[in-house]
């Protein structure tokens, strides 16, 4: 995805998952599934191309107000505005019957032929497939902030920092290490499991036959995690990138000069990094050409990949802000959140606000449970209008996970309405 709202796509193309519909552009954020693609536009349409063999790319009418999608083996699901979720493709297991009340979700996962809904309240609905019990969320369910399904197994991270997981356990993928406590992101590859801690360490757990448990020493400053197939990655505070475990196609070995990275993303076979300057570095296997960055190989935002090929996303377009009129008017709110731009976001939105009065104002950010995450100090502010920004980071300057947070001013002029934003990691 690049600044323009265009998406570019390269690799296998065997079901023309590489061939992106026109209009390109104007898009917000990219999914990929088995042999289809799925892309949320920044009026809210969903744009899907590739394998459709079982309607995996039909988004039903009204194609609207979308603001997050996902993929699963051979079916999708996208979340609206209204809170409720609509699914589409393969439903042979249930996976595309969402339970009633459909209402009041704040994110969605896909797993192989199972799906996960996270609800405001911090409750998971889960549906389908359930041979390992992936649909069997455990009790209490409660407090949950963002959750994960893979092919047979499903993880939630709760707000008191554990993580919950349940399905398949051939190999414990689903026996969470002791303490399990502190964690601010999880990440699942084929059998294996990772979890970041508040810490900057990664606690690991699951099949390690190749050596995708082994974090290399020294075990810190740690920002991000991803997980391949069999492999293994964790971004540093210093923008390096380490890589471990099933290294075959060298999808371990991190080209140099290996520095300047801000995200990281593990293929099947293969890995991508995103550099500070926009750009994409791509090691590994090639075979489809999943390696080959198209050019212009600048203004990338965020990365994905797949089986056989990979996805960039270019910077997501600033939503222009419709002018609401002077502030001064009877009944008018003395602060107010006017817009966020973008949003859903990554890493970061502009927070657009008008107060009426001089005074110190302060940004804060809650999760779904009412639990206050961040609070950014403004300074003093006169009247008129402002932008500020909010990375997507907690109070200790560590990244949250993805899902639904909400964002409102206080000061001086009193505190504004609550405004909703959706963090895409």
């Amino acid at each position: 995805l690049k600044t323009d709202g265009t998406i570019v796509a390269w690799g296998d193309n065997s079901y023309e998952q590489c061939d992106v519909p026109a209009p390109n552009e104007g898009f917000m954020a990219v999914v990929g599934g088995s042999f289809h693609s799925l892309s949320l536009k920044t009026d809210g349409t969903v744009v899907t191309w590739g394998s459709n063999r079982f309607s995996q790319c039909n988004i039903p009418e009204p194609n609207e107000e979308f603001v997050a999608v996902s993929a699963g083996f051979n079916h999708g699901l996208g979340l609206k505005s209204d809170g409720t979720i609509v699914t589409w493709g393969n439903n042979d297991f249930g996976q595309g019957n969402v339970p009633s009340p459909n209402e009041d979700f704040v994110a969605v996962a896909g797993g192989g032929y199972h799906s996960l809904g996270l609800k405001s309240d911090g409750t998971i609905e889960a549906w389908g497939y359930d041979y390992y019990g992936q649909c069997r969320v455990p009790e209490p369910n409660v407090d949950f902030v963002a959750i994960a399904a893979s092919y047979g197994n499903s993880l939630g991270l709760k707000t008191d920092g554990t993580i919950v997981a349940w399905g398949d356990n051939s190999y414990e993928q689903c026996n969470v290490p002791e303490p399990n406590e502190g964690f601010v992101s999880v990440a699942g590859g084929t059998g294996h499991c990772l979890g970041l801690k508040s810490d900057g360490t990664i606690v690991t757990w699951g099949r390690s036959d190749l050596g995708q448990c082994d974090v290399p020493e020294p075990n810190a400053d740690f920002v991000s995690i991803a997980a391949g197939g069999w492999h293994s990655l964790g971004l540093k505070s210093d923008g390096t990138i380490v890589a471990w475990g099933y290294n075959y196609q060298g999808q371990c070995d991190v080209h140099a000069p290996n520095r300047d990275f801000v995200a990281v993303i593990g293929g099947a076979h293969h890995s991508l990094g995103l550099k500070s300057s926009g750009a994409i570095v791509a090691w590994g296997e090639n075979d489809d050409g999943q390696c080959d960055v198209p050019e212009p190989n600048e203004g990338f935002v965020a990365v994905a990949a797949g089986d056989g090929h990979s996805l960039g996303l270019r910077g997501t377009p600033t939503t222009d802000v419709e002018d609401p009129g002077p502030g001064n008017v009877p009944g008018a709110a003395m602060i107010e959140i006017l817009s966020l731009s973008p949003n859903p976001f990554n890493p970061s939105t502009e927070v657009y606000f008008e107060t009426l009065l001089f005074g110190r104002v302060r940004l804060e950010v809650y999760d779904v449970s009412g639990k206050r995450v961040s609070t950014v100090d403004l300074g003093v502010v006169g009247p008129g209008r402002h932008r500020a920004q909010w990375d997507g980071r907690d109070v200790n300057g560590v990244n949250l996970v993805s899902g639904v947070y909400f964002l409102s001013l206080h000061g001086t002029a009193g505190d504004s309405r609550s405004v909703k934003a959706v963090l895409v990691r």
